[in-house]
């Protein structure tokens, strides 16, 4: 009986681990702004990204992926002081880079190619040539497979992340006209209910993008009511979406979310640092307050202590 018993644990343990798979779908869902962003500070295409991302990290499946947070295959050469991670690859027991978070991995891949020589050339190609930067990346030696470059050419085909390439952080922001209230499509699950929400931009305050959700950054003297004016929101909105007291005195340089945040993160967890609570995390990940308490089965407002590791998602 115990050994049936253990059987079927064990085959519902698989199942459960089978269905919680990240699609590559799902996978560009996630990572897409973080691409974008990329490509505009670096020039590394936003197609190119995603599709390395994918075809390394097996869509964020890959042990490396969830362990290291290394979603690009990226081992630690000598230059490497950060943490590692070890599993056969090439060779037995191969020594990978290993980072606090998936944004992390992003970032040092761009580095990692604008920093090296034998990769140069390819920061010459237009960003819309991904098939250049494909062919180009396996004959610098990014990877050791001979159909690198057409796998990756494939991924990003049958993905249609080209269409990546042609957007920055602000066009992903639709505006069908230029003074429109924000409005959300409550038919709409979580991993799309952003995406009809428009916003009012009289003013031309640039508009940026955190976890795909739009934000502002507050300037001096900005208060409810100056803002709510200028975005042409109400006031229960600026209070609701991030989390603030009725009271709340505008800062210089804060984060002002200008929809609802999401109920989950881009990356799995976050450690919590001195002097931050939920209420920083929530708004540093875009992410529901109320969620976060949920997630990390939490009363509502109680505290954590520094280093406590928090569930994003």
């Amino acid at each position: 009986m115990v050994k049936i018993l253990t059987l079927i644990l064990v085959i519902f343990a698989a199942s459960a681990h089978s269905q919680a798979k990240y699609t590559p779908k799902d996978y560009v869902d996630l990572y897409k702004d973080i691409a974008i962003t990329e490509m505009e500070k670096y020039g590394i295409p936003a197609s190119i990204k995603l599709g390395q991302g994918i075809l390394e990290s097996s869509a964020g499946n890959s042990t490396l992926a969830k362990t290291a947070n290394n979603h690009f295959g990226i081992k630690c050469k000598k230059e490497w002081t950060g943490e590692t991670f070890y599993q056969d690859d090439d060779e037995k027991n191969e020594c990978f880079r290993k980072y606090k978070d998936v944004l992390s991995s992003y970032e040092d891949h761009s580095k990692f190619l604008k920093s090296s020589a034998r990769y140069a050339s390819l920061f010459e190609l237009s960003k819309g040539d991904y098939k250049g930067w494909a062919t180009g990346l396996k004959a610098a030696g990014y990877a050791t497979n001979p159909q690198y470059a057409q796998l990756l050419i494939k991924t990003i085909e049958e993905n249609e992340l080209f269409i990546y390439d042609k957007l920055n952080t602000n066009s992903v922001i639709k505006k069908k006209e230029s003074n429109v209230t924000v409005k959300p499509n409550k038919n709409k699950s979580d991993k799309s209910e952003f995406s009809d929400f428009e916003i009012s931009n009289k003013s031309q305050r640039k508009i940026e993008l955190n976890n795909n959700v739009k934000f502002i950054i507050s300037k001096k003297g900005d208060t409810y009511s100056s803002l709510t004016q200028e975005l042409d929101l109400m006031h229960w909105q600026l209070k609701k979406y991030n989390d603030l007291e009725e009271n709340h005195e505008f800062k210089e340089g804060e984060i002002v979310y200008i929809q609802p945040k999401r109920r989950k993160a881009m990356q799995e967890s976050y450690k919590l640092s001195e002097n931050e609570n939920l209420k920083d995390v929530s708004q540093k990940f875009a992410i529901k307050l109320n969620r976060l308490y949920i997630l990390n089965n939490l009363e509502k407002g109680a505290v954590s202590a520094p280093g406590t590791t928090l569930k994003l998602r």
